[in-house]
């Protein structure tokens, strides 16, 4: 099996589990419909914050909890300023044990499963300083592959 077809088969699997999630959603233990970012969560509580041109988007994920990302459309950065959690990609699994941070590339759907209670963060740009949430998850993700083709398509 070549890691192209390993890669697509993950991310099947990505996409399974998260469609299950979605199925069974209460909105006390599993939170989201696939059609919306999370940005009121009793599950990860979110924290947005606003600089010159910077948006950081702060997740206090409980331990057991599981977060089904969207898919970035730009390079960031995030940090783990506390906690240990597993991250997995269509290309690997991996564990992070804070403090540490990551360069992340954009079009990739991540699944993180929190070991330990955690706080994430991630930093992203904000051009037109807006702290509208709406707007800027409009900006910074895709909440499927084929709204991120079609960002990627029309930015060539």
């Amino acid at each position: 099996m070549s890691k192209k077809e390993i890669a697509k088969n993950s991310r099947e699997k990505i996409l399974s589990l998260e469609k299950s999630l979605i199925d069974i959603a209460d909105g006390i233990n599993i939170e989201g419909d696939g059609k919306h970012i999370v940005t009121k969560s009793k599950i990860a509580p979110v924290k947005h914050t606003f600089a010159d041109n910077i948006y950081v988007r702060q997740m206090n994920i409980t331990k057991g909890g599981v977060v089904v990302g969207a898919i970035h459309k730009h390079l960031h950065v995030w940090f783990l300023l506390t906690g240990h959690i597993t991250v997995a990609t269509e290309d690997t699994t991996e564990d992070y044990i804070a403090p540490c941070y990551v360069v992340s590339t954009p079009g990739i759907k991540r699944v993180i499963f929190a070991n330990a209670d955690s706080i994430f963060v991630n930093v992203h740009k904000n051009p037109s300083n807006t702290q509208n949430i709406d707007e800027l998850e409009k900006e910074i993700v895709a909440l499927n592959y084929e709204e991120y083709e079609q960002y990627i398509n029309k930015n060539k």
